[in-house]
């Protein structure tokens, strides 16, 4: 008697890397919802795509913490972040937030994963004390190769093509930083990761530089 073969999901993780830096907190109603709503979308997609297997880990961060709301969680573990959970002060450490987060995402995958490495900040590095930008982008520049995709997304008061180009990140997208534009930025963020898996469900991978391009 032929032993079955149990099918192993496909297993995508889904890293988002949040500023919770001061300037944040003029959004911070809108940044507070939009994380919410992407973890709702997260335990949709597990719903839409029973043959995968869903991760999140969730990180804010500013120059006195980072903050792990989730760390490698199974997409039905996880629930919505209450209030008092994001409190936007201090500056902005990108590099080391970035840089210590993809390393323990790394330290969780294998060469079989999909990794979507999501990062949404209004500013630009200004307080990192252990990673640079060239070790950042060496890092990306390997993992793009293994089954990881990177977006950026940034406020308009930032040159946000230039800022990803400087990370080797091909996929970013500019938002407006008040209420409207926020609340935009993180629903086409959404659409976008819907399309993603749908992409991955059908083995059909999305061209470079597409991620958040709507028809």
């Amino acid at each position: 008697m032929e032993k079955s073969i149990e099918k192993k999901a496909k297993r995508v993780f889904n890293l988002i890397i949040v500023d919770e830096s001061g300037s944040m907190s003029i959004i911070r109603q809108q940044a507070f919802a939009g994380m919410n709503e992407t973890l709702q979308t997260v335990r949709t997609l597990q719903e839409k795509f029973a043959d995968t297997e869903q991760r999140v880990t969730l990180v804010t961060f500013d120059t006195g913490h980072t903050t792990w709301h989730y760390e490698n969680a199974l997409a039905t573990d996880t629930h919505d972040l209450t209030w008092d959970a994001y409190n936007p002060c201090g500056g902005t450490p990108l590099y080391d937030a970035m840089g210590i987060a993809i390393s323990k995402t790394i330290a969780q995958t294998t060469g079989d994963d999909n990794v979507l490495v999501t990062v949404i900040t209004d500013g630009e590095e200004n307080s990192s004390q252990e990673w640079t930008l060239k070790m950042i982008r060496t890092m990306i520049e390997k993992l793009k190769k293994e089954n990881w995709t990177f977006t950026l997304i940034g406020t308009d008061n930032l040159d946000v093509e230039t800022m990803a180009r400087s990370f080797a990140i091909d996929e970013h997208m500019e938002f407006c930083q008040d209420n409207a534009g926020t609340s935009a930025m993180f629903a086409r963020e959404r659409r976008s990761r819907m399309r993603f898996n749908k992409c991955l469900a059908e083995c059909a991978p999305m061209p470079t530089g597409s991620f958040f391009k709507e028809d």
